[in-house]
């Protein structure tokens, strides 16, 4: 306990706060705080190790965390389905870390705020929650190992969101699942997408979706991918009968 208080003490004031929050948080002591402090530094800021000149922002502890996320994850399904093939278990997976379920977990946490950019908060889109959630996974593995990585994963990750027969019906691209539906039928499709800023400040792009040679949907949002992800789900449900019976 003395040392913990003699740890503190030696630490800034904004250090103390940091220290305070992340620990909440992740759920145990961090050592070293310089892992974390890295897991959110963006690279607009543009800050370089002194020693390496190497590049110091969120990046690499992202690809880190990624993949020991993947790897909890994965040995999870591994022991709690048994009976679940290869392919089964890799749809599983990526269900559990879809970019949209991993950006709720990083604002369920609130992580924005201890990014450090040069850009204006209100012009990032979606994925920075996801991005910042990972890196975090990476500054623990670091510091701490990967039972701690383990620890923190099952805490905000596996046992209040995972739940197996639930997921399994969960469709993770409704865009993946028309195209598989219109390659089964032999229908030709067609996404179309144009810029489509407007009033925004935003730049945003509009897609209309074609089905042998007739609009069926539309979608718009701030990227292409998420503009013909709308689409294609607004797609899905016009259509949910025969696909959901092929």
């Amino acid at each position: 306990m003395n040392f913990i208080r003699k740890i503190i003490d030696t630490r800034t004031k904004n250090d103390e706060a940091f220290y305070k929050d992340l620990k909440k948080i992740i759920g145990f002591n961090p050592k070293n705080l310089q892992y974390y402090k890295k897991a959110f530094i963006h690279r607009s800021i543009k800050e370089v190790d002194k020693k390496t000149g190497l590049p110091l922002n969120y990046e690499r502890l992202e690809f880190l965390g990624d993949a020991m996320l993947s790897s909890v994850i994965a040995s999870y399904l591994f022991q709690e389905v048994p009976s679940g093939d290869e392919g089964y278990l890799t749809k599983m997976r990526s269900k559990i870390v879809s970019r949209e379920h991993l950006n709720e977990l990083g604002k369920d946490l609130d992580l924005f705020r201890f990014v450090r950019s040069n850009v204006v908060k209100s012009k990032f889109g979606e994925n920075i929650h996801g991005n910042i959630f990972e890196a975090l996974i990476g500054a623990i593995y670091l510091d701490r190992g990967y039972t701690y990585c383990k620890k923190f994963v099952f805490k905000r990750v596996i046992i209040p969101y995972v739940d197996v027969p639930k997921l399994e019906g969960k469709i993770t691209s409704y865009k993946s699942l028309f195209i598989e539906w219109c390659q089964k039928v032999k229908n030709d499709f067609v996404f179309e997408v144009y810029e489509d800023s407007g009033n925004d400040t935003i730049k945003h792009f509009s897609v209309k979706l074609f089905l042998d040679g007739k609009i069926i949907a539309k979608g718009r949002a701030t990227s292409k991918k998420k503009a013909e992800e709308t689409a294609a789900k607004r797609a899905y449900y016009a259509f949910q009968h025969e696909i959901s019976n092929l």
